[in-house]
């Protein structure tokens, strides 16, 4: 029965979620329970596609995304993929209608880290966040509101807001590992060698307002969404806390983390204020 194989593809994608990110797993079963399936499967298309450029070193990566590329789209046409990631991805393609330009925007940018000699205009760096997070975030807010294209509307800035924010901090909080190990430097016009606490001052401006436009689209996202979304922005914004008061230097050296018992402290302290309509 092709139900069997579809839920199996859709299990892999919850099991790549479970095993590569802890608060994006936390947020996703705070999701009503017909949400869950589409947003793991949009998950573990992601994060293969950004497996692919970070971490397939022995392999030829600019063939394998192309291919990946090629995959992606050939099972959307044919609703059908023997790859269990596509596959499961492709139905929630087709199911939510998520526009396909997001698809390619997403795919352009894992394809500029494949180019470690870049050096980030301002235009670029836009166009690289775009594709990389705010899209994502288009593709999830699709799933959230299937059938209600004017709230769609409404909250699209918010939503691409809130995903540019998570992946400036994720640009902080991996420095060392983008700069050192990587070649990266995703921040616009921006000399890691001469960076200051000054720069980083800016760059931490500039995901203050995202994150404030981000947290009014959260507001207003359906109860079947709401707090699932909230948590991440709560994860995130704790780990932009800890990124702010950690000088530049300290950031070259280690990856700032939230410890997994201290997000268990939050979800369990805002669980309490969500049951009795406090957040």
């Amino acid at each position: 029965m092709i139900e069997l194989y579809d839920q199996v593809c859709q299990e892999c994608s919850q099991l790549i979620t479970k095993r590569y990110s802890t608060s994006f797993s936390l947020g996703i079963r705070l999701f009503d329970q017909k949400l869950r399936s589409p947003i793991y499967a949009i998950y573990g298309f992601v994060r293969f596609a950004d497996e692919i450029v970070d971490t397939f070193h022995n392999h030829d990566k600019r063939k394998l995304l192309a291919e990946f590329r090629g995959d992606t789209f050939k099972s959307i046409e044919s609703q059908i993929s023997l790859n269990p990631v596509l596959n499961a991805f492709q139905k929630v393609v087709r199911d939510y209608d998520i526009d396909q330009e997001y698809i390619s925007a997403f795919l352009d940018s894992m394809a500029m880290d494949l180019d470690y000699d870049v050096r980030y205009d301002q235009a670029l760096y836009d166009k690289y966040i775009y594709g990389s997070a705010e899209v994502v975030g288009l593709m999830c807010l699709k799933v959230f509101l299937k059938g209600e294209p004017e709230d769609f509307e409404e909250l699209k800035p918010s939503a691409m807001a809130l995903g540019s924010a998570f992946q400036k901090i994720n640009f902080l909080r991996d420095l060392k590992d983008d700069y050192v190990n990587k070649g990266r430097t995703y921040f616009p016009e921006v000399d890691i060698e001469c960076f200051t606490d000054a720069d980083k001052k800016e760059i931490e401006k500039d995901i203050e307002k995202d994150f404030l436009f981000g947290y009014q689209g959260i507001t207003d996202l359906p109860k079947t969404a709401r707090f699932g979304v909230f948590i991440a922005y709560v994860f995130y914004f704790k780990l932009f806390k800890k990124i702010k008061s950690t000088t530049f230097s300290t950031i070259l050296q280690k990856r700032v983390r939230i410890k997994n018992r201290h997000k268990a402290y939050l979800l369990a302290k805002y669980s309490l204020k969500n049951k009795f309509n406090l957040i």
